[in-house]
This record gives structure tokens, C-alpha cells and sequence, in this order.
């Protein structure tokens, strides 16, 4: 596994401290691209580097956590090489990586409690991409 992205704005940060601490018990390596504190700020600022660091290959998969997650999932989404999905339970992340090769993990910061965003963390690595079918529908995802 390449080192893993994280983002997120303010209402995310203190869910992606969690993250970042599951992360090191786990031994992954990770790159956070802010925001760094609980300090209002916007969402599509961090998104777009974590998008960014995904397309050019520096970093795979990622994570990113915004209030309700949807904000953060649509920036993330308007970037061609992206397959970004809001998880609230494990059994989306499970379907999201089976059936879609999600590639950013979107976590509901003020919805989700640490417990289950761990449960999601695990079911979303822990599963890999079925391929067959579900490829030709990702290959039309993106706008030609």
C-alpha cells in the first residue's frame, strides 16, 4: 500500500486526529493535507491537494472527513481519477470498494462515532476491488 492521504476541514479535524492514530497503530504511513486544527476554514482547499496527491500517484487510497462528508466528497468527486465514497457504516465501505474501487474514503466528522469510523476503516481496507462487470461501469465514470 502506497502512504495513505487524509484530509478534511475543521469540522472533520478531530475525527482525523482519530484516523491518524489508528493509522500509526496499524504501521501505515500517511500524508495529511490539513486542515491542522479546529480553525474554520474551507473544505474544497484540502480536498483538491488530497485529489491532487491521488491522481499523480503519491499517495493511494485516501480519507477525508468534512461535517456531513457530503461538501468534501463532492469536491473530491469533480476530479477525473477519483471514485470518492461517503461511508457511515462498514457495510457501504464494503460495497464501495467491492463494487466501485472507491478510492477516498468520506467519513461524516459530526455524524460518525469513533467506533464505527474504525469499523468502516477496517471493512474499507480490508476489502478489495471484484473487478468483472463492475469495471466496464467505472470506466464510464469519468468525462470524456
Amino acid at each position: 500500500m502506497k502512504k495513505i492521504g487524509l484530509a478534511s476541514d475543521h469540522a472533520g479535524f478531530e475525527l482525523k486526529e482519530f484516523v491518524k492514530s489508528w493509522l500509526d497503530a496499524k504501521g501505515w504511513e500517511y500524508e495529511d493535507f490539513g486542515t491542522y486544527s479546529t480553525a474554520s476554514c474551507d473544505y474544497p482547499d484540502f480536498a483538491h491537494k488530497l485529489a491532487l496527491a491521488i491522481e499523480k500517484g503519491e499517495c493511494y487510497p485516501g480519507i477525508a472527513i468534512c461535517g456531513s462528508g457530503e461538501g468534501i466528497s463532492m469536491t473530491l468527486n469533480k476530479h477525473q481519477g477519483i471514485r470518492a465514497a461517503l461511508c457511515w457504516m462498514p457495510e457501504i465501505a464494503h460495497m464501495t470498494r467491492l463494487h466501485n474501487d472507491a478510492n477516498v474514503l468520506v467519513m461524516p466528522g459530526r455524524y460518525i462515532e469513533t467506533e464505527v469510523a474504525a469499523q468502516v476503516m477496517e471493512e474499507f481496507f480490508g476489502t478489495e476491488f471484484e473487478g468483472g462487470r463492475h469495471q466496464a461501469r467505472i470506466d464510464k465514470i469519468p468525462v470524456k
